[in-house]
């Protein structure tokens, strides 16, 4: 199982600067598209294990996160490089669409 981090602001700069991509899954508890997503974020996170670092952030608990980031939409997952954001897709996606996404990253 993938070690799936919770993104707050004491953490977000550590956590999106390691030297592997990173994944970030901003969500809420209460959007529908987000829970449909959150399975398909697991089990790629757990498939590109060693490839590819994967966070969550709750926009309910982190707006300013949310805001500094331009996250209008939710789910809102963003690719970091080096604490860079490299690439961004809003919406509920299907699996082999974030695959492709993230391929082209690792």
């Amino acid at each position: 199982m993938a070690d799936i981090k919770q993104i707050t602001p004491e953490n977000f700069d550590s956590v999106v600067s390691g030297n592997l991509p990173v994944l970030v899954d901003f969500w809420a508890p209460w959007c529908g598209p987000c829970r449909s997503l959150s399975p398909i974020v697991d089990e790629v996170a757990d498939e590109l294990a060693g490839k590819l670092a994967v966070a969550k952030c709750n926009v309910d608990d982190n707006q300013d996160l949310a805001m500094k980031f331009g996250v209008m939409s939710i789910p809102t997952l963003v690719v970091f490089k080096n604490g860079e954001e490299i690439d961004r897709s809003v919406g509920a996606l299907p699996k082999a669409r974030l695959q492709a996404l993230l391929e082209k990253h690792l």
